[in-house]
């Protein structure tokens, strides 16, 4: 679509739904060629247990045109790829489809870990080079959780640069294959990665030490809002034991922000807001691994009980609009 007639679009949606701005996706794919066939040569295009949707940017953004979205945050799907060159060059990719649709992609640039050296020397080139608009992270990659010592180092770079982080279940390590098989990652298991890894940085108070750190939590904040109350109440008994330090809770839960892939409702967002404000709800689609009718059905929805339901209408304009705005500082 040419740009004039994409601006023409947003217009038309604008005036449709009475916003100022169209909608800001945080959690959207790059599923490049590159990405795809890197995998490939690795034999590992089904690890994660399932095929990897096609990806193409003119259906993207039609998708994105007719659903009334504005802009969406960009990140490398899993698994992630073995070489640091691959990465490189779909972080490149992403830069390239952000600069030729301007307003239209964000990205955060995936990193070469288990490698930390590597892994800082992508992400200083991704932010300050490519200008990235922050980092993806998978919740470990080949075992290396989120908040191991290891990552340290890297979390002060995150830091003083003022980094957004998205995070993104990966296949947990090690996974039982026959129980895989049963019931697929994205089912269950993905939901369990993501509050393991959160969790495993908050038992360590990394998002306290690092607080200009901001991170995306995925899927409607996983079980986090289940797990935050039960590590509250046991961490005087694991401190007693000498198995945990201090926690300082109020710093890490601020440093974290929920985006609403997946089954989002007005109970699961009533449900986040035990554990957060609402100025850290973020809409987020998970195009392409989910149809786009589905999507724009899922969207349609959320925009209905948003509007609808007295205690969330307050919170309509800053979940879809923004709070993404101001995290992502556009």
């Amino acid at each position: 679509m040419k740009p004039f007639k994409t601006l023409i679009v947003m217009m038309l949606i604008t005036a449709t739904h009475g916003w100022a701005q169209g909608i800001i996706d945080v959690h959207a794919h790059l599923l490049s060629s590159t990405f795809t066939e890197a995998l490939n040569q690795e034999g590992r295009l089904l690890e994660e247990g399932f095929s990897l949707p096609g990806y193409d940017v003119d259906a993207h953004l039609k998708w994105m045109d007719e659903a009334g979205v504005q802009t969406a945050v960009l990140t490398l799907a899993a698994p992630q790829p073995m070489s640091a060159q691959t990465i490189r060059q779909t972080n490149e990719e992403a830069a390239r489809l952000k600069a030729e649709h301007p307003g239209r992609f964000l990205f955060c640039a995936a990193l070469p870990l288990p490698d930390v050296d590597a892994a800082i020397r992508e992400a200083i080139y991704a932010l300050d080079t490519l200008h990235a608009d922050g980092i993806k992270l998978a919740t470990n990659v080949q075992g290396q959780y989120l908040g191991a010592p290891e990552l340290d180092s890297l979390f002060a770079v995150l830091h003083a640069r003022r980094a957004v982080v998205i995070l993104h279940p990966h296949r947990p390590a090690p996974v039982n294959e026959a129980v895989m098989r049963q019931t697929p990652l994205a089912m269950q298991e993905y939901l369990s990665e993501t509050t393991r890894a959160v969790a495993n940085m908050i038992s360590r108070n990394v998002l306290a030490i690092y607080p200009n750190i901001k991170v995306v939590v995925p899927h409607c904040g996983a079980y986090l809002p289940l797990a935050v109350p039960r590590m509250k109440s046991l961490t005087p008994v694991m401190q007693a034991n000498k198995l945990v330090g201090d926690i300082d809770w109020e710093a890490n839960l601020a440093a974290l922000y929920y985006d609403l892939a997946g089954a989002h409702s007005p109970e699961v967002i009533r449900m986040l807001l035990t554990i957060t404000t609402p100025d850290h709800l973020l809409y987020g689609s998970d195009y392409p691994y989910v149809a786009p009718q589905v999507l724009t059905a899922g969207l349609e929805r959320m925009r209905r009980y948003l509007s609808e339901e007295p205690d969330l209408s307050a919170y309509k304009e800053k979940i879809l609009i923004t709070n993404a705005n101001q995290l992502f500082k556009q």
